[in-house]
């Protein structure tokens, strides 16, 4: 007779993270000290040993948020069954080393395009809109709670593991149904699935319009990088920004982010799959002889050399096999080189197909030459270059076109006017609802139509990656352009733009 089988209990350690799951934590109940004032403030229950003069530094820089983080953390994180501890006075002291749980008290941070909360956000640090997060420690508990919490509106959400981290961000057009979708079976194996495993709370932030969210999204991916953003995603969908710059010697190199305009002369993107945008960058920097040699390196231009220095030696080949100028060796001018670094700018913009008929040259001549090896490295070099043709043509197009005031009609009666010049989002402001408050706008149109008319030059605003929200944007909704105007013309449109009433 066999014996009984005894089923083995398995651990809930999570190897990915480290951690375990909430439910297998000791629930403590949340200490509550209430002050004469009433005012509560809310932490993460996890412990952190700090010294005295590390308390006092962090005390001080919470004390900006004392009721108004109070009040948020007391309607989202008590309904949401997250653990926290309430205590009086300001703010509470955390360390560096949890950091990420101030997220959760803080919310998602001020919006540089939102005009409506302006004065809130450089006061709390918060952005204004309405706000909910909720918690559980099994996907039932998540699940019921966007059921009946979340509005089907426009928005962003962000997924928060048992730390505290955001590791998600995403938007939605009706955040309840997004939402809902990361619940369903069909979900379980994919990467929602992957990402509700970890998730232990949910917060969302409603946006006006579907755009505002993609503003939103996009800023907000950019400000925190959260793990499952970039984790997970297959290399060649993975976005880079391609990025000419890193002075004295400009060069193309590709980025995972934008760099400062200050350090670039120009950065487009993004782009998908680093590894073809890799050989987009090898293929420019060889058309245009432009260096790709570490930053480290010491540049040296011929008017920098007097009458008895000994010419400095190249630290590689390409000088001598005529696919770099040289400027490690002082093979070439400052001038020499500033004009190569400007025609690979008019590659950027468009308007230079030398890249592309450069290397069609060297693939024809090697299978001529029964060199299939290169032959075949030059075709896949040379459909890369097609494929950052074509997006940096939809960025130009954009550029071209698109330089006027966007009215987004919002859901909630708040919409929100868009200054875009040259494809980008440069200003905003609250869309004016009766001639009064078109008057006191009036001066800020003023100046935007100022803005437009100001040369054609390359824009230098704060937010450059806009644009490519803004050409996804207006090549997908081309019945938008209606919605769009130039500044002199704002005293007549606002009538017929009237704003959607809450509904």
């Amino acid at each position: 007779m066999a014996g009984k089988r005894t089923r083995r209990k398995r651990s809930h350690h999570d190897p990915a993270t480290d951690l375990l799951p909430l439910r297998d934590m000791p629930s403590d109940p949340p200490a509550v000290d209430m002050s004469p004032s009433g005012h509560a403030t809310a932490r993460t229950s996890r412990s952190t040993s700090v010294t005295d003069s590390e308390d006092a530094a962090c005390v001080d820089a919470a004390s900006i948020n004392t009721a108004n983080t109070a009040d948020r953390v007391s309607e989202a994180i008590p309904s949401a069954n997250y653990r926290v501890d309430q205590r009086t006075g300001p703010a509470p002291a955390v360390s560096r080393s949890v950091r990420t749980s101030e997220t959760l008290i803080e919310g998602f941070g001020g919006n540089p395009f939102d005009p409506y909360h302006a004065d809130r956000m450089e006061i709390a640090g918060f952005s204004g809109r309405p706000t909910e997060m909720i918690g559980g420690e099994t996907r039932r508990e998540l699940r019921d709670q966007v059921q009946s919490l979340c509005p089907p509106v426009p928005g962003v959400y962000g997924m928060f593991d048992r730390s505290g981290e955001l590791i998600y961000v995403g938007k939605s057009n009706s955040l309840r149904n997004r939402l809902a979708s990361y619940f369903g079976q069909s979900a379980r194996g994919e990467k929602a699935g992957r990402i509700i495993e970890h998730t232990r709370a949910i917060q969302w932030e409603t946006q006006p319009s579907d755009f505002a969210a993609q503003l939103r999204e996009q800023s907000l991916i950019r400000r925190g990088v959260p793990r499952f953003n970039v984790q997970g995603v297959p290399e060649r969908q993975r976005p880079v920004y391609l990025c000419l710059g890193r002075k004295p010697a400009e060069t193309f190199y590709i980025a995972a982010s934008p760099p400062a305009a200050s350090d670039c002369v120009a950065v487009e993107g993004p782009f998908f799959g680093a590894g073809r945008m890799s050989r987009v960058v090898d293929a420019l920097n060889k058309t245009f002889r432009l260096r790709d040699c570490s930053q480290q390196t010491v540049f040296q231009f011929s008017e920098q050399l007097s009458l008895f220095d000994d010419s400095p030696r190249p630290g590689c080949l390409r000088l001598e096999i005529g696919t770099c100028l040289g400027p490690c060796a002082a093979a070439c001018s400052r001038q020499e080189y500033a004009t190569r670094v400007s025609e690979a700018e008019s590659f950027l913009d468009g308007f230079n197909e030398e890249p592309l008929t450069a290397t069609q040259q060297i693939m024809e001549n090697a299978a001529a030459n029964q060199q299939y090896e290169l032959a075949g490295r030059a075709r896949d070099t040379l459909k890369s270059l097609n494929y950052a043709q074509r997006k940096l043509g939809h960025l130009a197009d954009a550029r071209q076109k698109y330089s006027f005031i966007y009215a987004a009609t919002g859901y909630d009666g708040k919409s929100i006017w868009y200054l875009i010049r040259r494809g980008e989002v440069v200003d905003v402001a609250a869309a004016p609802a009766n001639a009064s408050q078109y008057r006191e706008i009036k001066p800020l149109m003023q100046t935007w139509a100022s803005r437009l008319t100001a040369g054609n030059g390359k824009v230098t605003s704060d937010h450059p990656h806009t644009v490519s929200v803004v050409a996804a944007w207006f090549r997908k909704h081309r019945r938008e352009l209606k919605q769009c105007f130039p500044p002199e013309s704002a005293g007549r449109k606002y009538r017929h733009l009237s704003r959607v009433p809450v509904g």
